[in-house]
């Protein structure tokens, strides 16, 4: 009886896949961190930083912090928020790919959906890696489960005994602007709740950009600074009828008519 329990044993570890190996943090650009383990991710998409127009000064503001980062020195976490489609995700992207271009040592990590519970052993893996990283928190939510999100969050960018190592850095964007608004009398007492839960969060992040829609000069001129490049030409009105038509004027807009444009053209936009 005891042999075969054994050989049954034996038959089972052969079924049984191997465990994966662990994640080696030091070579690909980007990861998915999917709550038990890292997917890498060999080619971090993203757009070169001098493609994403009417945002300089955010572009600067975040280059910059991420390079600090990349090179040892103090660095903040990041507050994007604001009006969508106005390049807050592809932000944080050309940033870290830039400075990867440039010689830092800095990866992207994004956290998938519903991951937040398992961050400090995400945290736990990475304090020991030589190398400095973005942990990538994308539309942050609201409502009853965004709230929280946010309060989880919160916690975790209180620290605890154990501080998290310099090296590593949060990155996270939200639509609403109600994370840093801070006077609303007409508000309801539950909504007035959730924005103190929001400023409470926004005020623990050191670097707070704000993402504003476009106004009409402002849409033109991110879609010239797309359409320069390739040498095309653009018709003012029927650039502003497609924004209409999308419901809105900002940079990914822009990006979309761009390349309604170039396709007709038969050209690719640069990427």
């Amino acid at each position: 009886m005891e042999f075969a329990l054994e050989r049954i044993a034996e038959a089972l570890e052969r079924l049984a896949p191997p465990p994966p190996p662990p994640t080696d943090w030091l070579t690909a650009p980007a990861y998915v961190w999917e709550s038990e383990r890292a997917r890498p991710v060999p080619v971090l998409d993203a757009l070169p930083l001098e493609a994403l127009h009417g945002i300089d000064a955010q572009a600067r503001a975040v280059r910059g912090n991420f390079a600090r980062l990349a090179h040892g020195a103090a660095a903040h976490d990041v507050l994007l928020w604001g009006a969508r489609g106005m390049g807050k995700s592809a932000l944080v992207r050309a940033a870290v790919a830039d400075v990867q271009k440039n010689g830092g040592a800095l990866a992207l990590v994004q956290l998938a959906p519903g991951t937040l519970p398992t961050f400090p052993a995400l945290v736990a893996e990475l304090a020991e890696q030589a190398r400095a990283f973005v942990l990538f928190i994308d539309d942050l939510g609201f409502g009853a489960d965004g709230r929280a999100e946010m309060l989880a969050l919160r916690s975790l960018l209180d620290g605890g005994v154990a501080p998290r190592p310099a090296h590593i850095r949060l990155a996270v964007t939200a639509n609403r602007r109600a994370i840093v608004e801070r006077e609303d009398t007409s508000a309801t007492i539950h909504e007035r709740d959730e924005r103190d839960d929001a400023l409470a969060l926004a005020d623990r992040f050191g670097l707070t950009l704000g993402f504003h829609p476009a106004d009409k000069d402002t849409y033109l001129a991110i879609l010239a600074g797309y359409l320069a490049p390739l040498g095309l030409s653009f018709d003012p009105e029927e650039a502003m009828a497609f924004a209409i038509q999308r419901g809105n004027r900002s940079g990914r807009t822009a990006l979309q008519f761009a390349t309604e444009l170039a396709g007709r053209a038969g050209l690719t936009l640069s990427s």
